[in-house]
């Protein structure tokens, strides 16, 4: 037997422990790197836990740990100690949209303190344009399609157990040249997907960042959310957003029996007090949605729940189901109320003020809070037009979240992790075209204090402690 340090994700500290020297198979690491975050959203992390997960079910893979170093409170010194120490076959490191200014950084550590470690990259932004992470030094990047196979390719082909040809999806570096993959990234079925052991989730490090709601982030302050990723692939196609890009535009969903399951488990586990449901637009399947509510109004209504959605797949009939069945707040993309941003939207997204005005007065029947999003920004408006609409739909009475609309079009390859990093939803990507004081009203919607705030946590019970772990919560299929 030997010793070696490692990190307890699940508790967010170290610990000693004896470990077996006979472990076989390939021993991961699964992380985010260290970085200042943008913005949070729970839900866009749960990919690091289901990739472990995923991995831990599969022979021949011996060890994974997971860790989202972007959470934690935690130094330089001791990633490197954690590197060091535990000599990873493979470090999969996670990427978001703009989670890219602490990658060079991590990965300087990672050649630097554990030469034998392999590096492949995973996340929204290699499934989009994998080309951006070329200049890197890498061994892998993931590209569209599910993160799980395409992770689990790159260690079969580190362990010589399939070649170069049969990874699916992934770019390899060969004899320090990028070599295309074959074969596209592989969609899983959603029998397929492991959902996140959430006692490997640092719920208390997400419980801080939504305390705040003046950050008009996703989560409810004040409660603790079990996320549920529900979802994978859009139809709708919007130019600013990723899902069709990297998971296909088919929607996979998980059975409602998986889910209930997953919920029921996860609330008798932990301490839980609604339950976020991830998925790109929730109720695009009306009648998975109708049989989830009816599964959930059986059970009492006793989980409070959230999700987002569209406009277009949402009536009197369906949002009155959802307040019966406990749903508790509903998201929607109305990006903007003029008609000159019309043309950068879906046709289903083009919606008159009247289509939201009775979405509000459904959702206010039905005790729910509606939360709409706002684009700073979209071609063919300007910071007047999303005052405008703010103040619209605060008439309204519902919760407005401002966001800037977010260029994808100029993601190219050659950018630096420094322009990628400034490539997001808070700052203006206009090349100084607009003027200063557009440039600040804009900004002053989405930095400026808001008077919208939610007050939805009221209608949440507080639960008590949990009753009793179940191991391994949420796991393999």
């Amino acid at each position: 037997m030997r010793s070696r340090w490692f990190c307890q994700a699940k508790r967010g500290e170290w610990a000693s422990v004896a470990e077996s020297a006979d472990i076989g198979g390939s021993r991961v690491l699964v992380t985010w790197a260290p970085q200042i975050l943008s913005y949070f959203n729970a839900g866009h992390h749960t990919p690091l836990y289901s990739v472990a997960g995923y991995l831990r079910a599969r022979p021949g893979v011996g060890h994974v740990d997971v860790m989202d170093y972007s959470v934690e409170s935690i130094t330089w010194k001791r990633v490197a100690d954690h590197l060091f120490q535990h000599e990873y076959d493979v470090v999969a490191v996670m990427n978001d949209l703009d989670g890219v200014d602490g990658l060079p950084r991590f990965l300087t550590y990672v050649r630097e303190v554990a030469p034998n470690s392999r590096i492949v990259t995973f996340g929204r932004l290699s499934g989009m344009q994998p080309g951006l992470f070329r200049a890197l030094d890498l061994d892998g990047i993931v590209g569209p399609g599910d993160y799980e196979s395409g992770v689990l390719d790159f260690l079969g082909y580190c362990d010589g157990s399939i070649d170069a040809g049969s990874v699916h999806g992934v770019e390899l570096r060969i004899d320090g040249q990028w070599q295309a993959p074959e074969s596209a990234g592989r969609m899983l079925s959603p029998a397929e997907w492991v959902l996140p052991d959430i006692t490997e989730i640092p719920y208390e490090r997400y419980d801080e960042l939504y305390r705040d709601d003046q950050n008009k982030f996703c989560g409810i302050p004040h409660r603790r959310e079990l996320v549920v990723p529900t979802a994978r692939g859009c139809p709708i196609g919007c130019d600013f957003c990723e899902v069709p890009a990297v998971f296909g535009r088919r929607d996979r969903r998980l059975s409602v029996d998986r889910v209930i399951r997953y919920i029921e488990d996860g609330f008798t586990a932990m301490p839980f007090e609604y339950v976020s449901f991830y998925a790109p637009t929730f109720t695009l399947d009306r009648v998975w949605v109708t049989e989830l509510c009816d599964e959930l109004i059986a059970r009492g209504s006793r989980y409070p729940w959230k999700c987002a959605t569209t406009v277009h797949h949402l009536d009197q009939e369906l949002v009155a189901l959802m307040g019966r069945s406990g749903c508790v707040r509903i998201s929607v993309g109305v990006e903007t109320l003029d008609a000159r941003g019309a043309a950068h939207l879906p046709r289903l997204k083009r919606k008159a003020d009247e289509a939201v005005a009775d979405l509000a007065g459904w959702c206010d029947r039905a005790g729910i809070e509606l939360n709409c999003f706002v684009i700073v920004g979209l071609p063919g408006t300007n910071a007047a037009s999303a005052e405008e609409t703010i103040s619209a739909l605060k008439r309204l009475g519902v919760r407005t979240r401002p966001t800037m609309y977010c260029p994808n079009e100029r993601l190219t390859e050659g950018m630096t992790m420094q322009d990628i990093a400034l490539h997001n939803r808070q700052i203006i990507l206009d090349g100084g075209r607009s003027t200063a004081e557009e440039r600040r009203r804009a900004y002053g919607i989405l930095f400026g204090r808001s008077d919208d705030l939610t007050e939805v946590f009221e209608r949440i019970p507080r639960h008590a402690p949990a009753r009793g772990a179940s191991v391994g919560v949420g796991g393999a299929p």
